[in-house]
């Protein structure tokens, strides 16, 4: 497979070359796109106002099997909708503990054809 050569989230500038620095590993990449889909709130971007999964704003949701399920569908179409060239999504679960939600995403890399397993943790 050819090299990867995109920019590294986040943004970082690499000293030693002095630009940016690049991410050439292909599976962090994915992963960097994954927590970008996760983390990016409805709105935050100025030119794609849609991008996102609006998870922060389930941090305070009630810990209830109706809160997952919304959870877990917010997360499936964000991915679908913004990755769907990269990953496939197979599961998705969602726990809440005080002010922190943990996130667990198993996916296949489509390109390798590779199973993959992310935790996220979003805490305010």
């Amino acid at each position: 497979m050819a090299e990867l050569d995109a920019i590294a989230f986040p943004f970082t500038i690499d000293r030693g070359a002095g630009r940016i620095r690049a991410e050439r590993d292909y599976e962090a990449y994915v992963v960097q796109l994954i927590r970008q889909v996760l983390l990016t709130n409805l709105g935050e971007r100025i030119n794609r106002p849609d991008f996102g999964a609006q998870i922060r704003s389930m941090v305070f949701a009630p810990n209830n099997p109706a809160a997952a399920t919304y959870g877990r569908a917010l997360i499936y179409q964000a991915l679908d909708r913004w990755l769907s060239d990269f990953i496939r999504t197979e599961a998705i679960e969602l726990r809440a503990e005080e002010a922190t939600l943990w996130i667990d995403v198993e996916y296949t890399l489509i390109a390798r054809g590779e199973r993959r397993f992310l935790n996220v943790e979003v805490a305010l």
